[in-house]
């Protein structure tokens, strides 16, 4: 397996809205593997194809403390949503940087397994925030777009500042 690379905000690459996948094959169960162990390494609790320049509708998701509990969503919808809840956020794609976000408390997503085969799920609390989080990015959205212009501001000059001590 592949550790992938995580692109990093304000590339604008992660403001490319993702196609359905057409059928699940090969090709798309080595990406989610590869994705799983490129999320576990990094450590994170999800991530989403659009974060590994990949512009498909796949996420991967694993909020157990264990790391044994993969949830894989493809072409994931939101059929419901109740609620409202304030959480702190943060991702991999915006590393070091958290945030409080209201999201739904509670989502009903439709979705295909690894193995193409359709399933909804019912998620609350973490799950739910990290389901509608790695959906943003499908969608072409990160998490700092719900904060204020300032803040996204500060959030971009600090991370393009880091990346140049890097370099």
């Amino acid at each position: 397996m592949a550790k992938l690379t995580i692109l990093r905000y304000p590339d604008p690459r992660l403001h490319t809205r993702a196609r359905p996948v057409d059928s699940v094959d090969a090709r798309i169960r080595q990406l989610i593997s590869d994705m799983a162990e490129t999320m576990y390494a990094a450590p994170g609790i999800g991530l989403a194809a659009t974060q590994v320049d990949e512009h498909i509708q796949l996420l991967v998701i694993d909020i157990s403390e264990t790391q044994d509990q993969l949830h894989v969503f493809i072409n994931p919808q939101i059929l419901a949503a109740q609620g409202n809840a304030e959480r702190e956020e943060g991702c991999l794609s915006v590393p070091g940087i958290y945030d409080k976000v209201t999201r739904a408390e509670r989502v009903t997503v439709r979705a295909l397994d690894e193995n193409g085969a359709a399933f909804e799920l019912t998620a609350e609390g973490l799950l739910a925030v990290c389901i509608q989080h790695e959906m943003d990015h499908l969608q072409g959205k990160v998490f700092v777009q719900y904060l204020s212009p300032l803040k996204q501001s500060r959030i971009k000059n600090k991370l393009k500042k880091r990346l140049q001590e890097t370099m």
